[in-house]
């Protein structure tokens, strides 16, 4: 396709729920040579587990794929768009989808989780270590504040607002409230994108990413990209990811 068409499809092109499935083949992340397997890390749980909770669960596509789920679990999702969705895909399966606003409060009684887990969600430890059980465990994998920075360069963009976000920092806050932190891991893998309108489309999406992201304040240098990834020279950068395993003594 040529530059307008790419960037009139990943512009319009609908997207629901948190699944990237529409970028397979143009945007690619080597997840498999992360050392660690969150969904693993999660199931690995759950034969042991009666109540969860799933932070920002999206459309509900992931928590979905790990039933059977504990006979009480619920799901928060601060996206507007992605709530009705995500009931539609989970209530059938006895998931209570609680919309939650942009402040990582939770509209949910103290002590009602023995399992708390977040991939690529943000999380207030305060709330975390209020809403568990004593004795309970949080799971979560993260996006860190390297993540894609060479986006952010190549279009000349500012960098990103999180840089600090690393494992160190997520360790320290934790334990400040309490948490003790029986496993952790911090990775960085390659991600690829293949064509201009991938980009476009991930920026569409991740709008924290390159917050003032406009096609025609960034439409130089968005042309230089398109016109290498057409000579064969996709756009290579580096995704930053850690996990860690946490609980609360008894």
């Amino acid at each position: 396709m040529e530059y307008d068409e790419l960037i009139a499809q990943a512009l319009t092109m609908p997207f629901e729920g948190w699944d990237f499935g529409v970028l397979r083949g143009r945007m690619v992340e080597d997840s498999a040579a992360l050392p660690w397997d969150y969904v693993e890390l999660v199931r690995g749980r759950l034969p042991y587990t009666g109540t969860l909770l799933d932070l920002g669960t999206g459309g509900g596509e992931l928590l979905a794929s790990l039933a059977p789920l504990p006979a009480r679990t619920a799901a928060t999702e601060g996206y507007a768009p992605n709530v009705p969705v995500a009931r539609k895909r989970l209530e059938p399966l006895g998931v209570e989808v609680v919309e939650v606003g942009d402040d990582d409060r939770l509209p949910l009684p103290d002590g009602s989780f023995e399992l708390i887990v977040s991939r690529h969600e943000s999380y207030d430890p305060a709330e975390l270590r209020r809403v568990l059980k004593p004795g309970g465990t949080f799971i979560t994998q993260q996006v860190g504040g390297q993540d894609l920075a060479e986006i952010n360069r190549v279009l000349g963009a500012p960098g990103h607002e999180y840089t600090e976000w690393d494992l160190a920092v997520a360790v320290e806050e934790l334990a400040a409230e309490g948490f003790e932190v029986s496993w952790r891991d911090e990775a960085l893998v390659t991600s690829t994108f293949h064509d201009i309108g991938a980009l476009v489309l991930f920026l569409r999406i991740t709008p924290w990413h390159v917050p003032d992201f406009d096609i025609i304040r960034y439409g130089d240098r968005l042309r230089e990209l398109h016109d290498q990834m057409r000579t064969g020279h996709p756009l290579t950068a580096t995704a930053h990811r850690f996990a860690l395993t946490a609980h609360i003594p008894a």
